[in-house]
């Protein structure tokens, strides 16, 4: 029998779990109609462009903003900073799937202290819930995931649970490449990272081109943390699950001391799941233990990118690159 579209959401809101799930996939293609809904579709859409708008939370703000900007200007559109009909946000279609727990992601969750002291006693920094794997997998903020799966309880999470998400690109966390440095990449060597502190956004161009941006944290001086310094800087290695040397010396003054603690890799190790070191001792872009605090907090001078984006950033760039920190 062929369903109506307004039978099918009656049929919809009185299935189970699995049905809504396949409904939602079969459904006739539509446009969203809920702002939230829109605003997704466009986060989405930017984010898999690597026009990063922040974390996928389905309402504009600063990053959204710049990411949409910073888009138009890159193919040639008017910078409008609006959603129009020059943005194909078809191309994202469903707005939402769904992601099954897995035996295998119970791999990168468990304890996970917040103090260097215990830190450095584990041997891996995993994520300390269920909901922060999902979060970080599917770029997105924890309260937005409650929003579109009401009447779940997030903080219990368990294998087979069906959560409802973004249909952004996963970031999956087992494919990563294994501890040490990223083989180089002889054709990206001419291009240039352009940082901005005050607009807290990265830029790489390949020549005159724009091809990617992402929202970071820099280092501001004051309040007993280091600026990010400016200048023009070159890439000296793009490392994965690296390890971290914490000092409070180097993190504060820059200055190396005794006084520290050598931490395990981990979603949750204070650089993340990538380091991009610069020749400047002790700065890099990094990825981070915290992505909901990117654009909203301040580094020890490095800076910091979320790990979804900061791994497929390292895949355009390559050793004796140019940054130029503004």
């Amino acid at each position: 029998m062929k369903h109506t579209a307004a039978a099918l959401v009656i049929l919809t809101a009185f299935s189970g779990f699995s049905l809504r799930a396949e409904e939602e996939m079969k459904v006739a293609r539509a446009e969203p109609v809920m702002e939230r809904d829109v605003t997704t579709q466009a986060q989405i859409f930017l984010d898999q462009q690597l026009f990063g708008p922040g974390k996928i939370d389905g309402r504009p703000g600063e990053f959204y903003t710049k990411a949409l900007i910073r888009y138009q200007r890159a193919h040639g559109l008017p910078e409008t900073g609006k959603v129009d009909a020059n943005l194909p946000l078809d191309s994202v279609y469903p707005v939402y799937t769904f992601y099954t727990i897995q035996d295998g992601d119970m791999k990168y969750v468990g304890d996970s202290p917040t103090k260097p002291a215990e830190q450095s006693k584990k041997k891996y920094l995993p994520y300390p819930s269920l909901l922060e794997f999902l979060c970080e997998r599917y770029h997105s903020a924890p309260e937005f995931l409650a929003k579109i799966n009401k009447g779940m309880n997030l903080e219990n999470l368990k294998v087979g649970d069906a959560v409802r998400v973004p249909n952004v690109e996963p970031f999956k966390i087992e494919e990563l490449p294994k501890q040490g440095n990223l083989p180089d990449q002889p054709n990206y060597v001419g291009r240039i990272i352009h940082i901005h502190r005050n607009e807290k956004m990265l830029d790489l161009y390949e020549g005159d081109k724009l091809i990617a941006a992402l929202p970071i944290t820099p280092g501001v001086a004051g309040g007993g943390s280091k600026e990010t310094p400016a200048g023009k800087w070159k890439i000296l290695g793009i490392a994965a699950n690296p390890t971290f040397r914490w000092d409070e010396g180097v993190l504060n003054q820059g200055v190396r001391t005794e006084n520290f603690y050598n931490l395990p890799s981990g979603p949750r190790n204070p650089v993340g799941i990538c380091w991009v070191g610069l020749n400047k001792p002790g700065i890099g872009i990094h990825g981070t233990n915290n992505p909901m605090t990117i654009g909203r907090a301040q580094s020890h001078g490095c800076m910091r990118v979320a790990n979804w984006d900061v791994i497929r950033l390292s895949k355009l760039i390559t050793k004796g690159m140019t940054v130029i920190i503004e």
